[in-house]
């Protein structure tokens, strides 16, 4: 018999294979893909369960249209890459999207019970069907996770076998099938039943999410990556897994780093030199920036070498001093002090052009009606913009913790760029009376409380860290706390009075030994962005008027005397008079996790009046 001939791939007209005729499966928000459903992150559509993919691959897939580049030059130095890129949209006329792989793999079926990997049930082409019962078949609702970032499928025929002696060596050898079924007595875990066909005692869901759990059945996680694919091998791990909800909030966690653009990098006019300032970075003379940039762009240099040797300047400004190497923090602190440095000094809309994507200006009002409050230095901000990175993630995080989990790579290979969103927006930055702020810091009453929030938040970060000696010291100082509970009510206060969904506002805190500032803007995506309100509420007569309302309203919550006399609250006791209530923000508009916060440093507490800060605005 003559065999057939050999199959040719088919190709596109200019030679290369065919793309994947990939199918679509919902949509999502850009802003989501980095703040709910990053890369590793799990998310539900209709009756199926995705993980996102990773990146790799994604800048040739991603259309340049559908995705452009986002240029931030201070936070991509941060973060060492050279720009980052927008996430595609899900329109309906979108050509491509974010990918996902489906995870968890293990289904059942509600019909015959059946617990069983999703190809298993033979379902057809393009559907989550089981091949029998033609029923819709219900992802895994559990999942395992580690510390280290890793997700693995929950173990369930190590679970039905543990009284049998089932160890890893005999996974699946016993012939049988597993069955899940829900008993419905009940809505806990003691209802949902696992069995075998193979004869061992049905065992329910009960006992599973113990921190011990896995590590009593001899379990170590496995380091799967299955937002990698599975064509990347699983890493050793040896961690000891732990059972979460798919739903879970601690499932993911996105570690996002943002800077605002401000001169002389807000312009635009330094975007196409995005790929080649490692380079301009080793040189020193006029000559050889010329020469290289004239090889560059073969020969015609879209940005002046005059302006080029200035955000050279500018950007060696903000280079650590010391000869060792600084951490992570550090730099970060040295891009907020920055940031402090141009808020402070502000930058008129005259003297610059339309592209200009930072202006502040001084309030045409008399500052002297916030002297009384010791408030000093207001500042309105017409224009920002702000670019907030998805630089990686952390699973097993408590979402209240103060510090961060092991970060989980976007990625296997280094790539130069990272997903990110760039939002505009405007907001009025502020800053407190620097001799008024020092007396007061001073207060025995004022450092005990903030020490005892110090202590508690240390504690907690040693507890929670790999290596509890290279923790960093925490940051509760009598004056951080001060100007985090300040944005706080301020938040909350311009949320009743200028209209604005308290979600729609963020604060940026500038408090270190030289810092005393905070900015609060309305840097959103939607439709709550730069409409005029907020900066209208920075005029110094109105911002007085705000002020005093917002002490007044948090010196009265509706859990008082309980929540005012705490001794301690939040996690870990990092927290002292501050609740839902009264002080705390959506997590999307605080910067701390809503904790730090203590309203007694604001309004005094009832056994020491005096250690409020805006004590006398109720005296008045």
């Amino acid at each position: 018999m003559t065999p057939p001939p050999a199959r040719r791939r088919r190709t596109r007209t200019d030679g290369q294979a065919p793309a994947h005729n990939l199918l679509r499966r919902g949509s999502v928000r850009r802003s989501q893909t980095i703040t709910t459903y990053g890369v590793g992150s799990l998310i539900a559509v209709d009756q199926e369960s995705f993980v996102v993919s990773g990146l790799d691959g994604a800048d040739e897939h991603w259309r340049a249209d559908e995705s452009p580049r986002i240029h931030e030059r201070r936070l991509a130095r941060l973060l060492g890459v050279q720009y980052f890129r927008l996430p595609p949209a899900s329109d309906d006329d979108s050509k491509d999207g974010v990918r996902v792989r489906r995870f968890p793999v293990m289904h059942s079926c509600p019909e015959c019970d059946e617990l069983r990997r999703h190809r298993d049930f033979t379902p057809p082409p393009g559907r989550s069907i089981c091949g029998t019962c033609e029923a819709d078949l219900v992802p895994s609702r559990f999942v395992v996770a580690c510390e280290a970032g890793h997700l693995d499928e929950f173990p369930y025929w190590h679970w039905v076998h543990r009284a049998a002696g089932g160890g890893e060596a005999t996974s699946g050898q016993c012939g049988g099938t597993l069955k899940l079924r829900t008993s419905g007595r009940s809505s806990s875990l003691r209802s949902i039943v696992v069995s075998c066909t193979c004869g061992v005692p049905e065992v329910s869901m009960e006992g599973s999410f113990r921190k011990s759990a896995l590590k009593d059945l001899g379990l170590r996680c496995r380091g799967t990556r299955p937002w990698l694919g599975t064509s990347v091998p699983a890493q050793s791990c040896g961690l000891t897994a732990r059972t979460l909800q798919r739903g879970s909030s601690a499932v993911w966690q996105p570690v996002q780093k943002s800077a605002l653009s401000i001169p002389p990098w807000s312009n635009g006019r330094a975007d196409p030199l995005a790929e080649h300032w490692d380079e301009l970075r080793k040189l020193s003379s006029r000559e050889e920036i010329e020469m290289c940039l004239k090889f560059a762009f073969k020969g015609e240099i879209p940005v002046p070498v005059d302006e080029v040797m200035t955000l050279l300047d500018a950007e060696r400004e903000e280079d650590p001093t010391g000869d060792e190497t600084p951490s992570f923090d550090h730099r970060y602190r040295a891009l907020r002090h920055k940031e402090y440095e141009r808020l402070r000094a502000g930058n008129d809309e005259r003297e610059h052009s339309r592209d200009e994507q930072f202006i502040c200006e001084t309030p045409l009002g008399d500052p002297a009606a916030l002297r009384p409050l010791g408030v000093t230095g207001p500042m309105l901000v017409k224009k920002l913009r702000e670019v907030r990175a998805l630089k990686a993630f952390t699973r097993l995080a408590d979402p209240d913790s103060p510090t961060e989990g092991k970060e989980a790579a976007l990625s296997e290979s280094d790539l130069a760029w990272l997903p990110a969103m760039e939002v505009r927006g405007e907001g009025v930055f502020l800053r407190l009376d620097a001799g008024r702020l020092d007396v007061w810091s001073r207060m025995t009453s004022v450092t005990a409380r903030a020490e005892r929030m110090r202590t508690a938040h240390q504690r907690v970060m040693e507890q929670r860290a790999s290596d509890p000696t290279r923790v960093p010291s925490s940051p509760a100082t009598p004056r951080m706390v001060l100007l985090h509970t300040l944005a706080h009510v301020l938040i909350n206060e311009w949320s009743l009075d200028a209209g604005y969904p308290a979600a729609a506002l963020r604060e940026r805190l500038y408090a270190d030994d030289d810092m005393a500032g905070v900015l609060v803007y309305t840097a959103t995506s939607d439709s709550a962005g730069s409409l005029g309100g907020l900066v209208a509420q920075g005029e110094p007569d109105k911002l007085a008027r705000t002020l005093r309302s917002a002490v007044r309203r948090a010196a009265w919550c509706s859990s008082d005397p309980l929540c005012v006399e705490s001794e301690a609250s939040g996690t870990g006791g990092t927290n002292l008079a501050a609740c839902h209530a009264c002080v705390m923000l959506p997590e999307t508009s605080c910067e701390h996790n809503n904790i730090l916060l203590d309203r007694a440093l604001l309004i005094g507490a009832p056994d020491d009046p005096d250690a409020g800060f805006f004590t006398g605005v109720l005296d008045d």
